[in-house]
């Protein structure tokens, strides 16, 4: 069964439709232009500003037109991840989908739930002609996973609404009224190289098999972080003088959890018998410690072996000078990794937390990105300081960029007030209130829009940002069906 027949069909095939698009973040401009497409087609007022971000309005329906106007969101653009065993190119391949019992997932990779089926609600209102609903349009943003750029280069004067309902969240029932704000860290050093001496094996070490996940959704649960885990690992080899590391590279997404860390070293012969007893203890360790949260670590470690065509030279063969290894590897424990601080006023929220997203050591560059979130500005400062001490200690240079504000909960929101009421009216119960420490965008667009009064839902993601990620297939309909509720119960202006 193709996941465009389940039902509601108006959603499940726009979210279909958007499956075929490729849509990496940094990379959208098929998608905006099946977007512009998609509203020139339905005869709507379509709108493509600069940097590809689009908005479609379409008219309220007769006996709506005093309704408060309002603003659907979402972002185009999907975290592409997959499995190291996985041939897929996210500039040119469609995402394949299959069902599994009551879930949508991808075939090792990301889904592109986040934030395809959010879009694909909005194209459904758009193209429905049975629904009653005042004016709406649907603003999708570029470029919301690594670094909001779309929503921050959004005129301040291009959307007419009061009311943004983003439909970026990932859990249905919880209506999200807050989220955290964020800052970018990015770390340099250079390096000395040295020519090895005789006598040495070329070894690969790899720390693999972890689940991942968003780190904003998902760094509450502990789960383990491959830089960290290889850095844990190499730090008393090259402490005792048992390896030289010749590179390190590990994460491909400020905001993803780092699963994979691969590591190439040099081992004297004589001593890799010691080394290898070492790496094993160090597994084992490891795989106790994270028993329940990532039950599927591992580490492989054995003779280096070329990739096909690859071909190595003496320049690629050299190694990072001990000391500057040392040094590198001590920065990278040292810096604050995972939850800072939870909330005191938000049972379950996080506070403050870093996702130390990406490691990379190679031909004389050291680098490291991290990815800060805090609702509060003041701790996210404080933080900031504590990483740049880190490695400022290690030589390196810090700088810090893309930094945004988080949105703060609004008790007297109109939208707010429709929301719950219409979601107890229809299920008899009370929606869950919460804030994330996610990044959405509404912060951003709030204060472009200080107008704007907003909520945040959606149906059940589960591992978003990882080839894990599914989608509940009861939750979508019931999302459509509360949405267009919503919809027809707001207020006159």
């Amino acid at each position: 069964m193709n996941i465009s027949e389940l039902d509601p069909q108006v959603v499940w095939k726009n979210f279909y439709g958007l499956t075929r698009i490729p849509r990496p973040s940094k990379h959208e401009e098929k998608v905006s232009q099946y977007l512009y497409d998609f509203g020139i087609s339905h005869g709507l007022e379509t709108l493509r500003d600069e940097v590809g971000n689009i908005v479609i309005r379409k008219p309220a329906t007769p006996g709506y037109e005093n309704r408060m106007g309002v603003i659907l969101q979402g972002h185009m653009d999907m975290v592409p991840q997959k499995n190291s065993d996985v041939e897929h190119d996210f500039l040119t391949d469609p995402i394949e989908t299959r069902i599994d019992g009551e879930w949508v997932k991808a075939t090792g990779t990301t889904l592109g739930a986040d934030n395809g089926i959010g879009v694909a609600l909005g194209l459904a209102v758009l193209e429905s002609d049975d629904i009653e609903h005042g004016p709406v349009e649907l603003l999708v943003t570029i470029d919301e996973e690594t670094g909001m750029t779309g929503a921050n280069a959004l005129s301040s004067k291009l959307l007419k609404g009061d009311l943004l309902i983003n439909c970026d969240s990932e859990s249905e029932g919880e209506l999200c009224v807050g989220c955290a704000g964020g800052l970018d860290t990015n770390v340099t050093a250079s390096y000395e190289r040295v020519r090895p001496e005789a006598g040495l094996l070329c070894w690969s070490l790899v720390v693999k098999g972890l689940r991942g996940g968003h780190s904003g959704m998902d760094i509450n649960l502990y789960r383990a972080n491959s830089n960290i885990l290889a850095a844990r690992i190499l730090l008393p080899l090259l402490e005792k003088d048992l390896i030289r590391l010749l590179d390190m590279e590990g994460g491909t997404l400020r905001n993803a959890i780092p699963r994979e860390t691969e590591a190439t070293v040099y081992v004297p012969a004589d001593k890799l018998s010691k080394v290898k007893k070492l790496v094993r203890k160090a597994e084992e360790e490891i795989k106790a410690e994270f028993a329940l949260a990532d039950p599927d670590v591992r580490v492989d470690f054995g003779p280096y072996v070329c990739a096909e065509g690859e071909k190595c030279s003496r320049a690629d063969c050299l190694y990072v000078e001990q000391t500057a290894a040392i040094r590198f590897m001590r920065a990278i424990l040292a810096c604050p990794n995972g939850v800072e601080r939870m909330s005191d006023s938000i049972p379950g929220l996080t506070e403050t937390s870093n996702n130390l997203a990406m490691v990379k050591i190679c031909r004389g560059k050291f680098s490291v990105k991290t990815l800060l979130r805090s609702s509060l500005d003041c701790a996210k400062e404080a933080l900031s300081r504590r990483i740049e001490s880190a490695f400022v200690l290690a030589g390196c240079k810090v700088s810090f960029t893309g930094g945004y504000s988080g949105w703060a909960p609004n008790n007297a929101s109109v939208i707010l007030k429709v929301m719950r009421e219409t979601y107890a009216r229809i299920y008899g119960k009370e929606p869950v209130i919460t804030a994330t420490h996610g990044g959405l965008e509404c912060g951003i667009l709030g204060s472009k829009y200080p107008h704007w009064d907003m909520v945040s839902f959606g149906p059940t993601i589960m591992y978003p940002h990882s080839p894990d990620e599914k989608l509940f297939i009861p939750s979508v309909e019931r999302s459509w069906n509360y949405l267009k509720e919503v919809l027809k119960s707001i207020p006159e202006k």
